[in-house]
């Protein structure tokens, strides 16, 4: 991509990324995978998200913009996600991500569908807003950042897509969302390049740790909770090794 704009590059990048939540949920919509199956992804991709989220977001944060902004940032977020995840999970929400058939139908919660929606862009968003915000400065994608969400969103999709199908949601449905998802993850990661881009330090690191919260927020309210029930024998221990290759990535690459 050398010859590729910086902006473009950060929109692509943020579609490849978002991609892979249209690709779990293929997989998670026509292929029936066993539920134990589908935590234990669940728990990989969420140690490689908490490793990212220490090593890449939070780090680089801190070297930016020093520990104020840093931590109001990471509160922030954190406090804004929990509060909207709240208003959702009122209005037929709180199991999007779950596989086990405990996401309601339209008949059962009226409003559930869009709410679902609505929740599943919320998870994703401040994900892709990350790639772009990592090009800053140098122009180039963190690798550790792409690698991270992509292997995160392929279980988050593919789980949401079967609780998805088990609660009447048909083929439009639930790959229109994702589709839109992914179109949405790559304007999103334009818009974390474009809007920042000359911002101040203190700016980029706040907004840095603004996306960190939220996706910690996002995996201790809906990602953690389904690998746990399911797979709560060895959850922890994939989770760990999830954590690991995340970290491990990101030492091969500094």
């Amino acid at each position: 991509m050398a010859n590729v704009p910086a902006w473009m590059q950060a929109g692509l990048w943020g579609l490849v990324a978002g991609g892979a939540l249209l690709l779990g949920a293929a997989v998670g919509y026509w292929v029936k995978v066993p539920a134990r199956v589908v935590a234990s992804i669940m728990a990989f991709g969420s140690g490689v998200l908490i490793s990212a989220l220490s090593f890449e977001l939070m780090d680089e944060a801190y070297r930016t913009g020093g520990f104020d902004a840093t931590a109001l940032g990471f509160l922030g977020g954190a406090a804004v996600y929990s509060l909207a995840n709240w208003l959702l999970a009122h209005h037929g929400a709180k199991h999007r991500k779950r596989s086990c058939g405990l996401q309601p139908s339209e008949a059962q919660h009226g409003g559930s569908g869009s709410a679902i929606a609505v929740g599943a862009l919320l998870d994703g968003i401040p994900e892709a807003i990350v790639i772009g915000l990592s090009m800053l400065g140098g122009g180039k994608v963190s690798v550790v950042a792409v690698s991270a969400i992509f292997l995160s969103n392929l279980p988050e999709g593919l789980s949401s897509a079967a609780g998805m199908k088990k609660a009447g949601r048909g083929a439009r449905y639930v790959f229109g969302i994702w589709g839109a998802i992914a179109l949405a993850s790559g304007a999103a990661a334009l818009a974390g390049y474009t809007l920042f881009e000359g911002a101040s330090p203190n700016m980029v690191a706040a907004t840095t740790a603004v996306a960190a919260g939220a996706i910690l927020a996002m995996l201790a309210d809906t990602m953690i909770p389904e690998a746990f029930e399911e797979a709560h024998d060895f959850a922890g221990l994939v989770t760990v090794v999830g954590f690991l290759a995340a970290f491990a990535l990101s030492k091969l690459g500094a």
